[in-house]
């Protein structure tokens, strides 16, 4: 008798083991938790901010258009799932970034996931563009706000961890000339974006590490190719993809079990950057020290 209890005490172990590893690799689910997902009025983070309330999460929206930015915390509470508020922030002012950093983090102790989505595309301007400190516009809108943001909130984060940084990328790439970053040279202004890009990936890369020394992953995407947003029909180029498969692909990410800290996703699998200078271990550490001197926030 004793030997068929044990059997069946066996077999009945062994019938959950293939239960528990499938539990080990659900999806996460943000019910209950906190996230903050930028440029979430419009486009890819609007849809995002809807995708993560509908899974429970309280989500903070993020955009310069109040009214906009209301409608969304106003249907997400219609929905009945979730929450919202939204936060007023203009990013092309590295002041204005750094105050609504401090909005965040006093406000919300505990942040489980940070999208920094915000972003801005200028194509086939006659001049490069910039922010009120002399600064090359979409290389303060595109990278800097969100290194301010991962780096003021990484207590927050930590205080949350296990927690995630996404960092809304492109395969868009063009290297950094340390010479001339803000793109004063003729016609420097047209690498721009690729720039911005490049650096968030660089900047993902070279923070990971002591990110996740702290609990928090952080990881860097494309998230679908020309989707048709405000911004890629601002920009007068046909889209070739939704927004709705941007969004998949960025909250399989999200949700993923597991993330490999630092990696650069495409089609939700990690890529080798666009450009060689990611790979650079010296090109990246000079952007982490750049960085740090214009925004005034040092990384861990």
């Amino acid at each position: 008798m004793r030997i068929l209890s044990a059997v069946f005490a066996l077999s009945f172990l062994l019938a959950l083991a293939p239960a528990h590893a499938q539990d080990s690799e659900a999806p996460l689910s943000y019910a209950g938790k906190t996230a903050l997902v930028t440029g979430s009025t419009d486009g890819l983070g609007r849809e995002l901010a809807l995708a993560l309330a509908a899974d429970g999460a309280h989500v903070i929206v993020h955009g310069r258009n109040a009214q906009r930015g209301q409608d969304v915390v106003d249907e997400i509470t219609r929905s009945e799932k979730g929450s919202a508020r939204f936060v007023a922030a203009d990013f092309s002012s590295l002041q204005a970034v750094r105050e609504f950093a401090d909005i965040i983090a006093k406000q919300h102790p505990r942040l489980d996931l940070l999208v920094n989505n915000a972003g801005i595309a200028i194509r086939q301007a006659p001049r490069r563009s910039a922010n009120e400190d002399g600064h090359e516009l979409q290389f303060v809108v595109n990278y800097l706000a969100g290194w301010i943001l991962a780096n003021r909130l990484l207590p927050n984060l930590q205080a949350a961890a296990p927690s995630r940084v996404v960092n809304v990328s492109s395969i868009s790439a063009h290297a950094i000339d340390f010479d001339d970053v803000m793109l004063e040279k003729p016609d420097a202004h047209q690498r721009g974006y690729g720039q911005s890009k490049l650096a968030q990936v660089m900047m993902t890369m070279e923070l990971a590490p002591a990110f996740a020394a702290r609990g928090v992953t952080m990881i860097s995407l494309h998230p679908a190719t020309l989707m048709d947003t405000t911004m890629v029909r601002g920009i007068g180029v046909p889209a070739r993809t939704t927004v709705a498969e941007g969004r998949d692909h960025v909250m399989g990410l999200v949700t993923a079990p597991s993330l490999r800290p630092g990696a650069f996703y495409v089609e939700g699998k990690p890529a080798t950057p666009f450009d060689p200078q990611a790979s650079d271990p010296e090109a990246r550490a000079r952007l982490v020290e750049l960085s740090a001197e214009l925004t005034g926030i040092a990384a861990p």
